[in-house]
């Protein structure tokens, strides 16, 4: 079973140490119920990845690990083995020991375009709700940020998680917990917190909100990126049953609303940063993700609308800050 133990000590020792009142008790009550069916098959090959301690670490551009010498080709051919059997891989891409993993999302173009509109993340404590696989948790690491906290109830993310940390020499500056934002107290602790790519799947948004600024500390930054259309601060979709295929979509307002919706929770100094139509390019089916992947969901004969009829995917940033 994962152990959160090395967590736990590190935050009994800082500003963090109250979250202790409750998280033992939530992530043991998570370890009783992880019923899903392979989670324990992923655990036992967690333990088959070997820890290799990287002698060059590059987080600044992009999730790059090396060793000299180089490791054997029947070293990498397991290693390979072992990260194919956590597929599929949303969220990257990693490039560990000559193992590209080549993920359906180039998560590395959200954050070139998220990273200069951003308070510096040296010496901060970062929270970064929904981090699927961890990806963008290990960039704010190479950003300086002294420890950075994800929270994601997939189980696959977590193990993918933790594989990916093992490569980098069980490094304990990023943790991943199996939570969703619902279940955190309000902590009042973290310098930034990201929300990306979470909040058009929670049926209550304002809430969402209010658990995010429930996180900070006074004068936080929040980064916000989510499906938004186009439109004034009057307009929002409501999808059907389906929008580009996924089901747990409910609100994708404009992005002139979404400010206001982030004014009326009590943010200020709210900006509109990047406003950007996702392409095909960007998401796609690759050899580590093999199902329908972007184009898939598109209306084949016009682009500008998905499958269902609705806008395509258009995707914005706002930053905002806690008073």
């Amino acid at each position: 079973m994962i152990d959160f133990g090395n967590f736990y000590q590190l935050i009994a020792k800082n500003h963090l140490s109250h979250w202790l009142d409750c998280l033992p008790a939530q992530l043991s009550d998570w370890q009783k119920n992880a019923l899903h069916g392979q989670f324990s098959s992923w655990v036992n090959i967690l333990e088959n990845l070997p820890e290799i301690h990287p002698n060059q670490l590059d987080l600044k551009n992009g999730v790059i690990a090396n060793h000299e010498p180089e490791l054997s080709n029947g070293e990498k051919a397991r290693i390979q083995n072992i990260l194919k059997l956590f597929m599929p891989w949303r969220k990257g891409p990693f490039s560990l020991y000559g193992v590209e993993i080549d993920t359906e999302w180039r998560s590395d173009w959200k954050w070139d375009r998220v990273l200069p509109h951003i308070s510096p993340l040296a010496g901060r404590t970062v929270l970064d709700v929904g981090c699927g696989s961890g990806y963008h948790m290990w960039r704010m690491v190479g950003e300086g940020a002294d420890l950075v906290v994800g929270i994601d109830p997939t189980q696959l993310f977590l193990c993918q998680f933790e594989a990916v940390r093992k490569l980098l020499g069980n490094d304990q500056r990023a943790h991943l917990l199996p939570l969703g934002i619902e279940q955190l107290p309000k902590l009042s602790a973290f310098d930034t917190v990201f929300s990306m790519g979470v909040l058009y799947h929670r049926r209550s948004p304002l809430d969402h909100l209010w658990q995010l600024k429930n996180q900070l500390v006074s004068d936080g930054e929040l980064v916000l990126e989510s499906l938004v259309i186009e439109g004034d601060e009057h307009q929002c979709l409501i999808p059907g049953e389906r929008y580009a295929q996924m089901r747990n979509v409910y609100f994708i307002p404009s992005a002139k609303m979404l400010k206001v919706w982030l004014e009326k929770c009590g943010f200020v100094d709210v900006r509109i940063v990047v406003h950007t139509v996702t392409t095909p390019d960007e998401q796609r089916q690759t050899a580590w993700m093999k199902t329908e992947s972007l184009i898939d969901f598109l209306d084949p004969n016009d682009h500008r609308k998905t499958v269902e009829g609705y806008p395509a995917p258009l995707r914005a940033v706002l930053i905002a800050r806690k008073p």
